[in-house]
């Protein structure tokens, strides 16, 4: 396919609308609000990155209902909002308040995600929802159906999305400006928690902390330090490693800009684990198939200290410790940092003028969308969601340790691997569920 012809491709594929460059999108006709009602929140999960989407959400709205399974963040967060009802179960919260919320945010430890996000919108509620959308790929899709036939509004916190650099650097990839492109390469600083070891010794749960509703739906284990409240992220378990942390950020302009899912095959290596903590580094190959707007193409992930060949950093004094360099015939883009936003084009590659919409602020675009109609960008059936389904397929091949997955996004089933089955649907203790 000739260089020109890719360039008409990948325009014709661009979905430039009066309002700038998208993906196609559902809109609902009818939004739940009058524009002058404020829109009702319950916030489950409220330390840590919880405590800022609470007070996004109390700044474009109002926090009726906070829920954590920690009591001593839960009483920060009332001093904060003395009004919210106080929960440490968000199915009692949900049951209790279902009449009295539009909207629940949800920034618990990634396996409780798809528990309580399809149980709000299953009542209809609107859905905020902390990267990586889901801790498993089956869990990503299903999300995405409930959302489009519950006709709920809905979010991932990437909030990149949002931003004017990030999305200026995925028109330029669609408008064509590095030519054919045929490698994608994205790397983190991360992990920046343990991984890779043992379990600590069990000990008594903090009086503060319900260990049993902190688990949910992963298998039943005995508390012990390096769980709660942040080092959850190194276990197979609850969190999903460095790739589900950060690769809903760092891979997301490319993902924008060259539409990268469904990818049809998958290979990893790593530092080796011991299928309950993430290993301490990883390397990761995604191969994805051509589109109607654009030829196939692989991407590389590097985490743990791993970086692409120096080779590709040429022009670079001093490459950044997370980023991404998008190689095409024509050149090189390079971007430094978590988001995506930082794009600089290299090789004497000049930028050009593309259209974008430009955001109101992540979470407003949420706001807004309850108000109006009008999905935010990262909603979870067009956008979130097939970006997680790609980016938890990596892990799939973490866990084989070397083996070639060959994927079928369409019945999400890795066809030469039936033993990953349970990594991919899994089963969820009694009395939790997924939709």
């Amino acid at each position: 396919m000739s260089e020109q012809r890719n360039r008409r491709e990948f325009l014709r594929g661009a979905a430039f609308t009066t309002g700038g460059l998208w993906l196609s999108q559902t809109s609902w006709a009818k939004p739940l609000l009058s524009p002058n009602e404020q829109i009702q929140y319950g916030c489950i999960g409220v330390g840590g990155k919880g405590s800022s989407d609470t007070d996004d959400a109390g700044r474009n709205g109002v926090v009726a209902a906070i829920c954590d399974v920690d009591e001593r963040i839960l009483a920060e967060s009332a001093k904060k909002y003395p009004n919210a009802k106080k929960f440490t179960d968000y199915r009692k919260m949900l049951d209790e308040m279902g009449k009295s919320i539009d909207c629940v945010t949800v920034s618990t430890p990634d396996h409780n995600h798809a528990a309580a996000a399809s149980m709000a919108m299953l009542m209809g509620k609107h859905c905020f929802c902390q990267k990586p959308l889901t801790h498993n790929i089956s869990e990503a899709r299903r999300l995405g159906e409930i959302a489009r036939s519950m006709k709920v509004q809905t979010q991932m916190g990437n909030q990149g999305t949002s931003q004017e650099g990030l999305r200026r650097a995925a028109g330029w990839l669609r408008a064509g400006v590095l030519g054919t492109v045929t490698e994608v390469h994205v790397w983190t600083n991360r992990p920046i928690w343990p991984q890779g070891g043992p379990r600590n010794p069990p000990k008594p749960a903090p009086d503060n902390l319900h260990w049993d509703l902190w688990l949910g739906v992963a298998p039943t284990r005995p508390y012990a330090d390096g769980y709660h409240t942040f080092a959850w992220r190194g276990w197979w378990d609850f969190g999903t490693g460095a790739l589900g942390d950060m690769a809903c950020h760092t891979v997301n302009m490319p993902y924008m800009g060259l539409d990268l899912r469904n990818p049809t095959s998958v290979v990893a290596e790593s530092g080796g684990h011991n299928k309950d903590s993430y290993p301490h580094w990883s390397k990761i190959i995604f191969t994805f198939p051509a589109t109607k707007t654009r030829p196939a193409l692989k991407m590389f992930w590097y985490d743990g200290g791993k970086m692409p060949s120096m080779d590709l950093f040429k022009g670079i004094q001093k490459p950044s410790d997370s980023g991404s360099m998008i190689i095409g015939s024509k050149g090189r883009m390079y971007t430094s940092g978590d988001y995506g936003e930082n794009a600089r084009l290299m090789d004497d590659l000049q930028p050009m003028e593309v259209q974008y919409e430009k955001s109101p602020g992540h979470f407003e675009e949420l706001a807004r969308a309850i108000k109006t109609g009008k999905p935010a960008v990262s909603n979870f059936p067009d956008y979130a969601g097939p970006l997680t389904e790609t980016i938890l397929l990596g892990n799939l091949a973490v866990w084989a340790e070397g083996k070639t997955i060959e994927w079928d996004p369409r019945k999400l089933r890795a066809k030469n691997a039936p033993e990953l089955e349970s990594m991919i649907r899994p089963r969820y203790r009694p009395g939790w569920k997924v939709g």
